[in-house]
């Protein structure tokens, strides 16, 4: 991917209002990194500065240019008003009314549920791997049981018997 970004990169380079970049979350970038919630490697962050969003498409060079093409421009944003549909003013317009404890309340509140869905999906997944495991001892017990029960020498004897069963008329 990495030849593909770069080349990305070199298309927007020099843009006024569309930013394509690359950040080391191992290193000077790791603060940014856990701002803005990377978890994993490569993640690919894209929308307004203060709202970044998971990119989902595809990794080549073709569907990320498509996607930029059509994505990375300004966007509606209390600095961009007149891009953004009535209901979407309203929203804003009542996150502005709000005093500076409510509205950080108010991001405290959301966030939490976003950590909760995170914990409750960690959760469920261990609990998933758990079973898998379970399961896994379950079956290889079951499998030693069967060859220990003789499988294999039943084969042995089967296979030495002579083809077409008695030699009687």
């Amino acid at each position: 991917m990495k030849p593909d970004w770069d080349k990305l990169m070199g298309e927007f380079a020099g843009s006024a209002t569309q930013l394509v970049a690359d950040v080391d979350c191992t290193a000077d970038g790791k603060s940014l990194c856990e701002t803005i919630g990377v978890r994993g490697y490569p993640s690919i962050k894209w929308g307004d500065p203060s709202d970044l969003q998971d990119y989902q498409g595809g990794r080549d060079f073709d569907a990320l240019k498509n996607f930029a093409d059509e994505n990375l421009k300004p966007m509606c944003s209390p600095k961009n008003l007149d891009l953004c549909d009535d209901e979407k003013k309203a929203q804003i317009t009542k996150y502005q009314d709000m005093s500076d404890e409510d509205l950080a309340a108010a991001i405290s509140s959301e966030e939490k549920k976003l950590d909760d869905a995170e914990a409750e999906f960690k959760a469920e997944v261990q609990k998933l791997q758990d079973k898998y495991s379970a399961l896994s001892t379950e079956k290889d017990e079951k499998i030693a049981a069967v060859k220990n029960s003789g499988l294999g020498l039943m084969k042995a004897v089967k296979n030495s018997k002579p083809a077409g069963g008695s030699d009687e008329l």
